[in-house]
């Protein structure tokens, strides 16, 4: 049978008195509800719990035993009501992240310590991916966010551009043109490159491509990668040469130089979702994300 709360909550409270008068005084209540709602949970129990006269009140065998499984299921129950709660408020509960490395470079680790700070009951899962991976998985609701660098993405998915930095020349640190701050492009159209792959993110390869041709020449592109720290990693091993995001002078990476050159483009990431799938911890996260970079810019794509 199915316990009543309600029943078991007043015979906990006659069991802790031992007085039917002070436990109806402690539920504001009067005495005959009380004394039925005894008899009630008595009578679908089939055993007598409480053995009473007109001076004292006993807790019977049964009674005793049943006291102590009313106390943890009315714990049980109070506890499951504040989980609902918590996870309706978007405090409690778990939120899946996706992220391209160079994301650790711009500010993503200090965001993880925020949600952490603010949302300690929050399970964070966290997935490096690239962007074409991410905006597939967000859209079929593997992950709720991701932050991803500039692609298209598709119609009904939101897409709030976090951060817009300039573009690095990335040379191995023992390359005769890397002993100064900055660098005239044109002056490697012999070399060899390494791109970002163009069948994980097309736009960054057609970025990397323009540059280049403002520059006045198509460059050799020898070997493509699909993480921008695996590009850098290329170059570092002296196996060509690279256009990257200045933010990953911050990797350290050994054997690398990072030098400034003249061009207008903007290596952009950005944070992906999907409102259709609502929830409440995603919004909630969303909100912090919004505060950490300043607010962001307006949503697009949605």
């Amino acid at each position: 049978m199915d316990l009543d709360p309600r029943l078991l909550r007043y015979f906990a409270a006659v069991a802790e008195e031992l007085s039917f008068s002070r436990a109806a005084e402690r539920l504001h209540i009067s005495q005959p509800p009380l004394s039925y709602a005894i008899k009630q949970l008595e009578e679908a129990l089939e055993v007598r719990l409480l053995d009473r006269n007109s001076r004292n009140v006993a807790l019977t065998a049964a009674g005793a035993a049943l006291y102590k499984e009313a106390m943890f299921l009315l714990q049980r129950n109070a506890e499951v009501k504040q989980l609902v709660r918590s996870v309706d408020a978007g405090a409690q509960g778990q939120i899946r992240i996706g992220f391209v490395g160079s994301m650790l470079y711009r500010g993503l680790a200090e965001l993880l310590k925020r949600f952490d700070a603010r949302y300690p009951k929050v399970e964070h899962v966290l997935l490096e991916l690239n962007s074409a991976e991410q905006i597939q998985l967000v859209e079929r609701g593997g992950l709720d966010i991701g932050f991803i660098h500039a692609n298209p993405v598709p119609e009904g998915m939101a897409c709030l551009t976090l951060v817009e930095e300039p573009f690095s020349v990335c040379l191995p640190e023992r390359h005769p043109l890397a002993r100064g701050d900055s660098i005239d492009l044109a002056t490697l159209a012999d070399e060899h490159f390494i791109f970002f792959s163009r069948l994980f993110s097309p736009s960054y390869y057609e970025t990397l491509l323009s540059m280049c041709l403002r520059a006045g020449f198509f460059p050799s592109v020898k070997k493509e990668a699909r993480h921008w720290l695996s590009v850098a990693t290329l170059v570092s091993q002296e196996l060509g040469v690279s256009i990257v995001p200045r933010c990953l002078a911050r990797s350290r990476l050994a054997g690398l130089r990072f030098l400034d050159f003249e061009h207008n483009r903007k290596s952009v990431s950005s944070l992906i979702w999907m409102p259709a799938h609502e929830s409440r911890i995603k919004d909630k996260h969303i909100e912090l994300i919004r505060e950490h970079w300043g607010g962001g810019q307006t949503p697009d794509g949605v």
